[in-house]
């Protein structure tokens, strides 16, 4: 797609999952590596190459400055100490104490360079993420949950974050560390060293076997985090139907289920941290032991100083620590595995909606609409149109009637091609919504439906967001052709004012006049009605039918409606069962047909004459 940056490309490639899958779709993935995860991370952070080279050079400083203080302790036992050098004590503890300083401030250097990168790497994958997610079509979002999508945004992106800003500078200063002085060591005795290299293998046997149960129990709590924040999601904004039916015992319930598992899970965590630590502790003893049994034999037969001994114990510890610091972070690199597979299933995830290479803008259009011959599903075992035709005419008001379940939604998601029909064209003014850009089909297309969506913010931006460039009087001239400025000015700060989440303080007929007056503001050739008056009182209808009639003129309109009463005057009425049209006319001719729609009116204005 043409909305994703150059970061968000190169995040894509290689490594990783493997190719493009259906996120949601229950297909098996397979576990991304840890090495793709840093291949992946370093893609990022190469935008930030002056900062990782100085964070380098701090590590390579680091390591160096590490070799002092043990060469300053074996030269106080074997020089000074036998030789009695008293006047270089005070030179032993100024580079000691001066070794101490220069490192603390490296580390410091170091630390705030990697948070620096990492805050910078984090802000690109999230923003990565997120646009992803908007360039996915709505087949993704029916089939992943909101509040799975929301973690995977904000909680998977900040366990990353821990491991990029300190885990991978902690990794890479232990990797150089360990890799120097074992090549001393190696130097100053090599059987010595290699009898304590013969520990290693195990520890990294050992790290792997728990690695792997690490990250599958981390796995599980992500995704009962997931679970938690959905169960959140959905009881925050359904509070009030939750009160209404005395269901918060039931939901407190059904919440300390999903806490229960997300706790279930850190404890198996901590269990094999606490099983994986002592086994890596005893390794480390052992290779202490064999440094002090064998350095001690051999200093009995003048084979090596005490202060060699001294330093290369104080150089084992050094080698230990990476170890040791491994050990420690190693819930961090597993956590963060499973957090990157978590992010990557999105990333990997490919929109079905797609635009073909070559596609062209389409130009202003009148609004001939035509279904030739169209097979669609939302799945493979339900068929919802099968061979449909159907055709809007330009400029004329064409209303859907119909049972639930009919076709009648489907039919406005596929003219805004939120889906593509398996079979069969869609043409506006001839041309095949294939053929042509997502953007400039939509940017043609106003909805205004019986879900409304409002967001949490003022009544000017949620006008304008139909215009993001339109001027205050625009957004003004809106709301007055929608009929909704009586109530907005009624209110103390007018176009100001703010109306919660999803339009909470406003009722739903000033709901629906906003969503007009923010599809009026887009100006679209092509509007669609889907239920727009269905949930209002009678009152509050009548407003938004004076609101339209401002709106449809000139414009080719698609009616979505269960209300005989809104679409009377609908120039074409199309009866849909079973995703087939079973009849079409006017109001009138349909009722003298005495067909499927007399029967629906009949039931809905049982006392009327149906004649008239």
């Amino acid at each position: 797609m043409s909305n994703k940056g150059d970061s968000a490309r190169s995040f894509h490639q290689g490594g990783g999952m493997g190719g493009m899958r259906r996120f949601g779709s229950g297909e098996k993935v397979k576990p991304a590596s840890i090495y793709s995860m840093f291949v992946r991370i370093y893609t990022h952070a190469r935008t930030q190459l002056p900062l990782l080279l100085a964070a380098v050079v701090c590590v390579i400083m680091i390591s160096l400055l590490e070799f002092i203080v043990p060469q300053l302790t074996r030269y106080t036992i074997d020089e000074i100490i036998p030789n009695k050098l008293f006047n270089k004590l005070f030179l032993i503890m100024c580079g000691i104490l001066g070794s101490a300083i220069v490192l603390g401030i490296l580390r410091y250097i170091s630390a705030s360079l990697m948070a620096s990168i990492g805050q910078r790497v984090l802000y690109n994958l999230r923003n990565d993420l997120y646009r992803h997610m908007q360039s996915l079509d709505v087949s993704f979002f029916d089939r992943n949950r909101t509040g799975d999508l929301m973690s995977r945004v904000t909680n998977d992106v900040s366990i990353l974050q821990q491991m990029i800003s300190s885990s991978m500078m902690q990794l890479f200063t232990d990797f150089f560390t360990f890799t120097a002085i074992a090549i001393y060591m190696l130097w100053i005795d090599w059987k010595l060293t290699l009898l304590l290299l013969a520990t290693f293998p195990f520890m990294i046997l050992t790290t792997r076997i728990f690695a792997k149960r690490m990250r599958s129990s981390f796995r599980t709590v992500q995704e009962s985090v997931a679970d938690v924040s959905d169960h959140l999601q959905n009881t925050l904004t359904g509070i009030r139907l939750i009160k209404a039916f005395t269901a918060e015992s039931y939901e407190s319930e059904r919440f300390s289920q999903r806490t229960k598992r997300n706790m279930d899970a850190n404890i198996q965590v901590t269990r094999l941290r606490a099983a994986y630590e002592p086994i890596i502790d005893f390794l480390n003893f052992l290779g202490l032991a064999i440094v002090l049994v064998f350095g001690a034999w051999l200093a009995m037969k003048n084979q090596m100083t005490i202060g060699t001994i001294v330093a290369f114990i104080a150089y084992l510890r050094l080698l230990q620590n990476p170890v040791r610091h491994f050990s420690r972070i190693m819930n961090t690199i597993q956590q963060s595995a499973a957090a990157y597979e978590r992010i990557m299933e999105v990333l990997n995830t490919e929109a079905e909606i797609v635009e073909k290479q070559g596609a062209i803008k389409l130009p202003p259009v009148r609004g001939h609409i035509v279904f030739n011959q169209i097979d669609f599903a939302y799945s493979s075992d339900t068929s919802v149109l099968k061979d449909f035709h159907l055709e809007l005419e330009a400029g004329k008001v064409t209303a859907l009637v119909g049972s639930s379940g009919s076709g009648k939604t489907t039919i406005a998601h596929l003219i805004a091609r939120f889906y593509d029909p398996q079979s069969g064209e869609i043409t506006i003014d001839g041309y095949s919504l294939k053929d042509i850009t997502l953007a400039s089909l939509r940017e043609q297309i106003g909805i205004v439906s019986q879900d409304i969506v409002l967001f949490n913010g003022t009544i000017e931006e949620n006008i304008r967001y139909g215009n993001h460039h339109s001027t205050d009087e625009e957004v003004i001239a809106a709301a007055k052709a929608a009929n909704a400025s009586g109530f907005i000015d009624s209110f103390p700060q007018g176009y100001h004012t703010q109306i919660g989440e999803r339009g909470v303080k406003l009722s739903g007929g000033q709901k629906q006049r906003l969503s007009i007056a923010r599809a009026i503001l887009k100006n679209p050739r092509i509007i669609i009605l889907d239920e727009a008056t269905a949930s209002l009182d009678t009152e509050s209808e009548q407003h938004i039918q004076d609101a339209l009639a401002q709106l449809l003129p000139g414009r080719t309109c698609l009616v979505i409606a269960h209300r005989l009463s809104t679409i009377q005057q609908a120039d074409q009425i199309y009866v849909l069962e079973q995703g087939q049209v079973v009849e079409n006319g006017t109001h009138s001719e349909l009722l003298d047909h005495q067909g499927r729609y007399h029967q629906l009116y009949e039931l809905q204005f049982p006392q009327t004459d149906a004649s008239q």
